[in-house]
């Protein structure tokens, strides 16, 4: 019950950052070493959630290969809206045909709106057949990443806002008007936020009083 808020959704109870414009292998290994301090190697489950970039899953796969792999309920559900609009264009009976098939995701029977996606094919445009058939490809390839249901069962998340939020944080902070960076000066300003964020201030400025946890 401590992981839910009053509202039952999980709750985040330690956070972690990480973060480089140094492309993916620098990202692998500063994932790699963060890791273990927060507790990977202890714990018997590990969940991670993320949307549906390709190297993203490539990454889990080879650093964290045990992890139990969730793909962000939003972006599926944009899929389904593409696939709506393919079917039915704008209006209230995609919206209605996508409440459908959202509800059988939410309950972990991602096979079911396959086969309804399948099933719609029959009798399609082209244009529209090529929109529907690219949807299928997309949901056959993540649903062993679609356990919705069993997920709110087990009180955690479905979603990745708390990591989508931060990216924002990170690019309000460095990308305001007027801000231009070199990559080497943008990094070294990643880190120094990326260590104020994770409360690890006074390994860069031993002698300070200020306390992160108080902003």
């Amino acid at each position: 019950a401590d992981r839910l808020d009053k509202n039952g959704r999980a709750r985040i109870v330690q956070r972690s950052f990480v973060v480089t414009r140094q492309g993916v292998d620098e990202l692998r290994e500063k994932l790699q070493a963060e890791a273990p301090r927060r507790g990977l190697g202890r714990v018997k489950r590990v969940l991670v959630i993320a949307d549906g970039a390709g190297w993203i899953w490539n990454l889990v796969a080879q650093r964290f290969p045990e992890a139990v792999q969730r793909l962000d309920l939003f972006h599926a559900g944009q899929h389904l809206w593409a696939a709506a609009e393919a079917l039915h264009g704008p209006g209230k009976e995609a919206r209605q045909w996508v409440e459908t098939l959202l509800a059988q995701l939410q309950a972990g029977r991602p096979q079911c709106v396959i086969k309804q996606l399948a099933e719609a094919l029959a009798g399609l445009k082209a244009t529209a057949a090529t929109s529907v058939q690219k949807e299928i490809a997309y949901f056959k390839n993540h649903k062993h990443r679609m356990d919705y249901g069993q997920a709110r069962e087990r009180g955690e998340p479905c979603g990745s806002g708390a990591i989508e939020s931060t990216c924002r944080q990170y690019q309000c902070r460095f990308k305001r008007t007027g801000q231009f960076w070199t990559k080497a000066g943008d990094e070294a300003l990643l880190a120094v936020e990326t260590f104020w964020r994770n409360d690890r201030w006074a390994l860069l400025f031993p002698h300070s009083t200020l306390d992160p946890s108080r902003n």
